[in-house]
């Protein structure tokens, strides 16, 4: 009987490949990705190690891995269509200063670190080449799940660090049009040819002819592809989505949008001859110039998940467990790499470039890590002949240690940020440039502070709520200072004239350099909670007349920054609360007076003035 039992599975097996291979698949990630989340680990690491359970290494259940790889193929293109829609230039130029060149320096160190050390194993150039460049791009769903747990994904480090990803997320695009080229076979054919009529000395002339006609080939047929897909397609793509759209039918839109996305893909790849995961950047960029572009997205969040887990175990049922037993070094070498050669480069960078130190290790902490991009370009190379077996099994045990042990870093920001101030040479390097950067900004808003004309304010923030309040009282005729943790900020702010001062509002010294001691209001814009309530007492103590008002997003939030001595306290819920009501009484012809009288009397209530 239990022969008859395992006979009929494996018969449902062969008959069915796609349906057990999927079923297989998603069961295994469940279980294992439910784990490593009560573990209070990355789903990642689960997903992984669910494709290592039902790969061909392993004993019981195997998938079929050449249908996982095409179902792979699916989550490459749904997450690079999610990253081209979600790409905004804007985002990169706020932190340009620091994430241009920052992670330039940071990639090309781990790829040269990276072809050194794996060329001590036999490898060729070209595999280090591309092993490093898959080594050097970080996991944006790790960094973004980091920085969104200790509520920094808003914070000055925190853009710093998403900006970095950005670029990161621009080289693999750029890589991924240049693997193909590193791959060469029709180079290497032709040159092989020529050779073996000609010579030595001709065959080398005629691969240098051959490599440079297909790398100019290629890039004709590259720009063909952007022009087409970004000019035509930004005219075209729009107007079908607006189209459908005004159906309004939720089925037939879904359906649209993966069609754009899977067949400028594929098409991109059949006639460009570029990858499906380049062709999904460019229609995720098109489709973003769309106005219904965030329904687009969130149409495809529910399938680039799927897929995305069905990538990950399909990138885990390609690695051999038994290869960290038999090439430890090789492991060893990864791992030192992601966890070490790249955090230390982003550390020097961002303090030779006169950031501070925690803004240095939030970037090296949050990137010290390896995820998706890494595979899709490893996948690449793997098809093209240029990543060896054994250069997936060293990414793959390389993200699982990585994406396993970088929350737990990144959770020790502040131990890490101690440890380097108990030494005063490691705190001087880290910080020597920073300090005098900031040492000079904060000096030249001095004067402008300490004139006496006029009623003072101190903003401290200067995000979109932050610039708003700043604007209106300096047309209403007050003096205004920002303090803010961006550095970049601050340094336009003052090179226009403006005074400002970089610094944590928590500090008593930053806001005695911003002239709290002096002003007549003091208005925080910050929304995080967390440290708000220290900032009111601090000022308290330098100006007790000072009118503190704080923003609050919610109503639970009032009371303790009461307490801790603000004036007005106005909470987000409320205010929107308020908007919606009147909003809906001037529509029903409610007489304004009496509209006036309940709205005064609720906000009142969410606004204790003392």
């Amino acid at each position: 009987m239990p022969n008859l039992c395992a006979a009929t599975l494996a018969a449902s097996t062969d008959s069915m490949p796609l349906l057990t291979t999927i079923a297989a698949g998603f069961a295994a990630a469940w279980v294992l990705g439910l784990i490593t989340h009560r573990l209070g680990l990355s789903p990642i690491v689960g997903y992984l190690l669910a494709g290592v359970v039902i790969g061909r290494h392993t004993p019981g259940f195997k998938g079929d891995e050449g249908i996982a790889l095409q179902l792979a193929e699916l989550g490459v293109i749904l997450l690079m269509f999610g990253v081209g829609l979600h790409f905004h230039v804007k985002d990169l130029l706020a932190v340009k200063r620091v994430a241009i060149p920052g992670a330039v320096g940071q990639s090309l160190v781990a790829t040269l670190v990276t072809v050194g050390v794996f060329a001590l194993f036999g490898w060729p150039v070209r595999s280090g080449v591309v092993l490093g460049m898959a080594m050097a791009v970080a996991s944006t769903v790790v960094l973004l799940r980091v920085l969104m747990d200790r509520n920094m994904l808003s914070s000055s480090h925190g853009h710093v660090a998403v900006g970095w990803l950005i670029v990161e997320d621009i080289f693999t695009v750029l890589a991924l049009v240049l693997v193909p080229l590193l791959g060469g076979g029709a180079v290497v054919d032709a040159a092989a040819a020529e050779a073996a009529a000609g010579g030595a000395a001709g065959g080398a002339a005629a691969e240098a002819r051959s490599w440079i006609v297909t790398v100019g080939w290629a890039v004709l047929k590259l720009g063909a592809l952007v022009a087409i897909v970004l000019l035509a397609g930004s005219k075209v793509v729009p107007w079908i989505l607006t189209q459908v759209a005004k159906l309004r039918s939720s089925e037939l839109f879904t359906l649209t949008v993966l069609v754009l996305s899977i067949a400028i893909a594929v098409g991109s790849a059949a006639v460009f001859g570029a990858s499906v995961a380049l062709g999904a950047f460019l229609a995720g960029m098109v489709v973003a110039q769309s106005h219904v572009s965030h329904q687009a997205a969130a149409d495809a969040l529910p399938m680039r998940d799927a897929f995305a887990v069905l990538f990950f175990v399909s990138v885990g049922m390609l690695f051999d467990p038994s290869f960290v037993l038999e090439r430890p070094l090789m492991v060893a070498a990864g791992v030192g790499i992601v966890m070490l050669v790249k955090p230390v480069a982003a550390l020097a960078i961002v303090a030779l470039l006169g950031y501070p130190a925690r803004t240095a290790l939030t970037v090296a902490i949050g990137l010290a890590q390896i995820g998706e991009f890494s595979f899709i370009l490893a996948q690449l190379a793997r098809d093209h002949g240029l990543m060896p077996q054994d250069g997936v099994n060293v990414l793959v045990a390389t993200a699982m240690v990585s994406i396993t042990l970088n929350p737990v870093l990144f959770k020790s920001i502040e131990r890490f940020e101690g440890l380097a101030r108990r030494s005063p040479l490691a705190w001087r390097l880290l910080n020597a440039r920073a300090d005098k950067r900031i040492a000079a900004v904060n000096a030249s808003s001095q004067p402008a502070i300490a004139e006496p004309e006029g009623p003072l304010a101190v903003i401290v923030g200067y995000g979109p709520v932050g610039r708003l309040v700043d604007a209106i009282l300096r047309d209403a005729g007050v003096r205004t200072v920002v303090v803010e943790m961006n550095i970049d900020t601050v340094t336009t702010l003052t090179s226009s004239g403006r005074p400002a001062i970089y610094g944590d509002a928590n500090r008593r010294e930053v806001l005695e350099q911003a002239g709290v001691g002096r002003a007549v209001h003091l208005i925080v814009t910050l929304p995080n909670a967390a440290e708000r309530g220290s900032l009111v007492m601090a000022a308290r103590e330098l100006n007790p007349s000072v009118e503190v008002t704080v923003r609050a997003r919610y109503l639970a939030e009032r009371e303790p920054l009461l307490k801790a001595g603000a004036t007005t306290v106005v909470v987000e819920e409320g205010e929107a609360g308020l908007a919606l009501a009147r909003h809906v009484m001037e529509q029903r012809k409610i007489d304004p007076a009496t509209a006036g009288k309940l709205l005064e009397a609720v906000r009142r209530l969410w606004q204790i003035t003392r």
